[in-house]
C-alpha cells in the first residue's frame, strides 16, 4: 500500500463494458477483491496479443492493490476443449496440438502451461494473489451446474449435447449491447438441433476420436468451451464476482454465455460488477491470431536480444482500451526507452542511496491510475520528473512507487550489457570512421545510411561513435 493512502482507499474509476462508461468503483463488502480473469488455451505456446490480456488483468491488480484494497484473483488455465473457431463445431484445440506434436493432451497441457507461467513471471505478472485452476480439475462443478441449469428449465438435450437456451434468459447479449446484433458469419454453424441462433454448448456428446471425454449424466463426452469459467469462478470466487477482464474479442460470446449460465443457475445477479476489457494487439492492421498464421510468442522477442520487459513497456504506452498496432520498429523504439529510463533509476539509485523523500507528485500520479489506468500519461509524469531538477530522494520516492503501477523493474533495473555488433558491422563502423578522418562526409554518410540498412544507428559521440540496433 502506497504510504499516502489512508482508509478508506483512494476513489478508483473503471469503464464497465456492461454500462459503456467509467464508473467509480465501490466495493460491496469488506472482503478482497474478487477478480477473475480469461486464461490461456494451453494447446500451444501464447502469442503476444494473448500477453497484452495477461498485462493488463496485472495492471488493474496492481492499480486495485495501490488504491488500498485487498485482493484474491483467479485465472483459469484451460486443458480442454475450446474449439477452434469458438463457436460449437469444428476441431478441439487440445486435440489439434496433441496430434501436432504426437503425444497426449495431458502432455501437451503440462508443456504449455509451464511455458505460459514462465512467461508471466518474464513479464513481471504478480502471481501472489492468483489461484490458478485447471478446467479438468472442475469437472464435476461444471456438469453439476449443467445439471442446475436443466432443473430451472435453462438447457435442453439434444443428441450432440446439451445446450443453454438464450430465450429463457431475458437479459442475454446485454454485454457490449450485442442482444440484437447477429453473430458474424463464421462465428456459429447452422442450427441444426439448436432452438434458436444464440444457443450454446454446455455439455458435448463425445465424437469417436476425442481424445478428451468423461463419463455424465448425458453419456461419455466433453463440457463446452464457456462453463469451466462459470463453474471455477463461482467455486472459488463465489457467485458474483468485483472484476472480470479479458480481451475484447470475449464480449459477444463468450462473456455473454458466462452471465447467462453463471446468473442462470445461482440465481444471484450481477455475476460480475464491474467487466474490463482490453483492446487488440494488431499487425499490419489485422489482429493477431493463431488462426491467421500472424502471430509471435515472448520467445521470438527473446531471439532478436529483446528484453521480455520491453514487450510490458510497449503495452503500457497505450491505454488498454487503445489498439496497438505491433512492429518490431515499435518494439524496438520500446526497448531503447526502457533501456534510458533503467539507466534514470540507476543514476537516481546511486544518487539518493536508496533513501526516500515524499513527493506529491506521487500522490498525482496515482489518481492517474486510478483514473482508469492512464498508464501513458503515468509513463510521461515519469519521465518528467526524472529528467526534473527534483531531489534525488524525491525521485527514488517516485519510482519506488510508480513500479509498484508499472512493474517495469524500475528499483531492480536489469545489468546494462553490452551490445554484441557483428563483425560485418564493425567493419562498416570502421570504414565510416576512416571516411570521417579524411572529411569524404559524402561517403560517411552513405556508409551511415548501410548501416541503418542492417538495422544499426550510428551516432557520434564526444568519445567515438555510439551504436545501438533500430
Amino acid at each position: 500500500m502506497w504510504p499516502f493512502t489512508k482508509q478508506p482507499p483512494k476513489p478508483l474509476f473503471l469503464t464497465n463494458t456492461l454500462s459503456g462508461a467509467k464508473e467509480a468503483f465501490r466495493k460491496k463488502d469488506r472482503g478482497p477483491v474478487r477478480m477473475y480473469s480469461c486464461g490461456p488455451t494451453v494447446y500451444g505456446p501464447q502469442h503476444i496479443g494473448n500477453l497484452r490480456a495477461a498485462v493488463f488483468s496485472d495492471t488493474v491488480a496492481r492499480t486495485v492493490k495501490a488504491a488500498g484494497y485487498t485482493l484474491k484473483r483467479v485465472i483459469n488455465i484451460t486443458d480442454v476443449g475450446h474449439l477452434v473457431g469458438d463457436g460449437d463445431e469444428g476441431e478441439d484445440k487440445m486435440s489439434v496440438g496433441a496430434l501436432r506434436e504426437k503425444t497426449t493432451p495431458e502432455a501437451i497441457a503440462k508443456r504449455y502451461t509451464k511455458q505460459y507461467l514462465d512467461d508471466i513471471a518474464a513479464l513481471n505478472i504478480d502471481t501472489k494473489d492468483i489461484t490458478f485452476p485447471r478446467a479438468t480439475e472442475y469437472i464435476k462443478e461444471q456438469i453439476a451446474m449443467i445439471q442446475t441449469l436443466q432443473k430451472k428449465g435453462l438447457a435442453y438435450t439434444t443428441s450432440d449435447g446439451v445446450y443453454f437456451d438464450t430465450q429463457k434468459f431475458d437479459t442475454y447479449g446485454e454485454l457490449g449491447n450485442v442482444k440484437n446484433i447477429k453473430l458474424e458469419a463464421g462465428t456459429r454453424v447452422a442450427l441444426g438441433q439448436k432452438k434458436n441462433e444464440h444457443d450454446f454448448v454446455l455439455w458435448r456428446t463425445a465424437k469417436e476420436h476425442d481424445l478428451q471425454q468423461w463419463d455424465s449424466p448425458w453419456g461419455r463426452g466433453n463440457p463446452g468451451w464457456s462453463i469451466e469459467c462459470s463453474a471455477m469462478a463461482t467455486s472459488i470466487l463465489g457467485p458474483t464476482l468485483d472484476i472480470h477482464t479479458g480481451g475484447q474479442d470475449h464480449i459477444q460470446v463468450h462473456h455473454n454465455n458466462e452471465i447467462a449460465q453463471s446468473e442462470g443457475a445461482t440465481g444471484i445477479k450481477p455475476y460480475v460488477r464491474y467487466w474490463l476489457h482490453n483492446a487488440f494487439l494488431t499487425i499490419g492492421g489485422e489482429k493477431i491470431s493463431k488462426s491467421l498464421g500472424n502471430t509471435y510468442t515472448l520467445d521470438d522477442v527473446r531471439a532478436r536480444g529483446i528484453h521480455p520487459l520491453t514487450l510490458r513497456y510497449l503495452f503500457l504506452q497505450a491505454h488498454y482500451r487503445t489498439p496497438i498496432s505491433f512492429s518490431w520498429e515499435s518494439l524496438q523504439a520500446a526497448e531503447n526507452g526502457l533501456k534510458i529510463l533503467w539507466k534514470l533509476s540507476r543514476e537516481v539509485a546511486r544518487a539518493s542511496d536508496r533513501r526516500e523523500q515524499v513527493s506529491q507528485e506521487a500522490e498525482y500520479i496515482l489518481k492517474l491510475a486510478c483514473d482508469d489506468l492512464k498508464t501513458p500519461q503515468v509513463i510521461g509524469q515519469l519521465w518528467g520528473m526524472l529528467q526534473s531538477t527534483e531531489s534525488a530522494r524525491k525521485k527514488w520516492y517516485l519510482i519506488v512507487h510508480v513500479e509498484k503501477i508499472l512493474g517495469l523493474s524500475l528499483t531492480n533495473p536489469p545489468e546494462d550489457t553490452p551490445l554484441e555488433i557483428p563483425e560485418e558491422i564493425r567493419a562498416l563502423i570502421e570504414e565510416r570512421e576512416n571516411a570521417r578522418t579524411e572529411k569524404d562526409f559524402a561517403r560517411s554518410d552513405l556508409l551511415r545510411e548501410t548501416l541503418e540498412g542492417k538495422g544499426y544507428r550510428i551516432q557520434d559521440g564526444p568519445k567515438g561513435p555510439v551504436i545501438e540496433r533500430i
